[in-house]
């Protein structure tokens, strides 16, 4: 069986194309925290600021996971703040370890599809 992928709070399965236009709308809707969930477990997050992305993806309950990183951000030790969570938390990431809206739409997009990182994305391992 191939996985599927469903968008916390929505009902119904998220097929790959519309993996983008639903995660524009809810940056348009102001939520700016998405968590994605499959049918064998893991868990896909996206945090924004509108400018860049937290992607992480999680095999599980407790699993640290893996998150994309931007190798080639500037000033990426300087910290981005205005990932505004759903439970009112204001977080702050450094810039290398988030990337550009656009990539990490592509990212989810291809993690929807495949079921895994895309070729292009750079990610650490969290474990």
């Amino acid at each position: 069986m191939d996985e599927t992928w469903t968008v916390e709070g929505r009902v119904g399965v998220l097929a790959p194309g519309d993996v983008v236009s639903v995660l524009r709308r809810r940056v348009d809707d102001d939520q700016r925290e998405t968590w994605l969930t499959s049918s064998s477990g893991r868990s896909l997050a996206f945090v924004t600021n509108t400018e860049r992305v937290m992607v992480m993806l999680l095999e599980g309950v407790g699993d640290p996971g893996e998150h994309a990183v931007d190798p080639e951000a500037e000033d990426p030790e300087e910290f981005g703040d205005g990932y505004a969570l759903a439970n009112g938390q204001d977080d702050e990431y450094p810039n290398g370890e988030t990337v550009p809206f656009d990539s990490a739409l592509m990212a989810v997009e291809h993690i929807v599809r495949t079921g895994s990182w895309p070729a292009e994305t750079h990610w650490v391992s969290d474990r």
